[in-house]
């Protein structure tokens, strides 16, 4: 069994009641406020990749949601396809679309994590110098087609405080309190996402 990157408080939500929404995809959200979208996997190892969702400005590019994803142990042969088209680079949520599945995100976790006062890449992509809130984002990503429902990923993103605030989330994936989770998760999130 494959350790998984995600602290167990964050996971063990997956377990008790979660918001569960089918909305519209974040890559389609980006393109919507700022009128392009583009994605860049910036690594990829075994079961996980971290990629930046961007938006142009002229010849540069935003990052909008820095996002880490964790898949699913074992990924089911009807997926196959698009699975190897994600993993190629492409965004997950267009990609199975695409292929004529539905989207739904199980929320697990919303908070706030602080971009570290040093430099680090997501701050780069992002271009943020400084201390800044991102609004975080953890959630299960579920595959639904007929009467089929796969568990595809567990995703982190951290957001842009100029794409999206924690209150954002809040309103769109969790009107139902959530369970909250410790400092020392937090701070192994933070580790997770900025490498600190």
């Amino acid at each position: 069994m494959r350790q998984t990157h995600f602290p167990p408080s964050v996971l063990a939500a997956a377990l008790s009641a979660c918001a569960t929404e089918s909305v519209i995809l974040n890559s389609e959200r980006i393109e919507q406020r700022f009128g392009s979208y583009g994605i860049d996997v910036l690594a990829s190892e075994a079961g996980l990749r971290r990629s930046s969702l961007f938006s142009y400005d002229g010849d540069s590019t935003t990052c909008r949601t820095y996002a880490v994803v964790q898949f699913a142990e074992e990924a089911d042969a009807r997926c196959d396809n698009a699975h190897s088209r994600v993993l190629a680079g492409d965004s997950i949520g267009e990609t199975f679309k695409e292929d004529g599945w539905d989207i739904r995100k199980n929320t697990l976790y919303i908070g706030t994590i602080r971009l570290p006062e040093a430099r680090t890449e997501v701050g780069k992509l992002m271009r943020l110098s400084g201390a800044h809130d991102l609004a975080l984002h953890i959630y299960q990503l579920v595959l639904v087609r007929d009467v089929n429902e796969l568990e595809y990923a567990t995703i982190l993103e951290a957001h842009h405080p100029e794409y999206l605030t924690e209150k954002d989330l809040r309103d769109i994936f969790a009107p139902e309190p959530l369970e909250p989770v410790s400092r020392s998760d937090l701070d192994r999130l933070s580790t997770l996402v900025f490498g600190t």
